[in-house]
């Protein structure tokens, strides 16, 4: 989909809103479709200057079920709810409407993008000295220091055995 220019919208919308050309012939005169010369009309005389400035919006829950409950009650066309509140495109609101058929509310939530933050690790708290679980946990760091001596121990006598092989060669 080629993007336009603000000055290309407004030389458009106000070339047909002021002169006596049909909706076909200024859109071929300014090289956009007719259909998107409708449109960004009926957005102009709708919110004005204001249809065309283009901004990121994170729309909130609320705003998406007023949006979607203006087409239910309204009957009108995701296009008509998309100039009446004026969203930049119209398969945002399809979306919506979509995903609220399809999972109900839950799924018009903000969804977190991009890779999640790296979370420090919450330090457990250290048992009080003396209870059942402070003595599980000193067993358990005990167990592990043994077996790290004795792995230690093997590892050294192999490294000697080793030695002593070759020594006698």
């Amino acid at each position: 989909m080629t993007k336009y220019s603000l000055e290309t919208k407004l030389a458009a919308v106000t070339a047909y809103l002021e002169g006596v050309e049909s909706f076909e012939a200024t859109a071929k005169k300014h090289n956009v479709s007719t259909t998107m010369l409708k449109k960004w009309v009926a957005k102009y005389r709708k919110h004005s200057l204001a249809a065309f400035q283009g901004t990121y919006t994170n729309y909130s829950v609320e705003f998406k079920m007023d949006v979607i409950n203006y087409i239910n009650e309204m009957g009108a066309s995701i296009e008509e709810a998309t100039t009446v509140f004026n969203i930049p495109a119209s398969g945002t609101v399809w979306n919506w409407v979509h995903l609220f058929e399809t999972q109900g509310i839950d799924a018009l939530q903000r969804k977190m993008k991009g890779r999640p933050s790296m979370k420090k690790e919450i330090k457990k708290t250290q048992p009080v000295e003396g209870s059942q679980e402070a003595l599980l946990a000193e067993i358990e760091r005990l167990r592990m220091e043994n077996a790290y001596l004795k792995k230690l121990n093997a590892l050294v006598q192999e490294k000697e055995r080793l030695q002593n092989k070759t020594k006698r060669r």
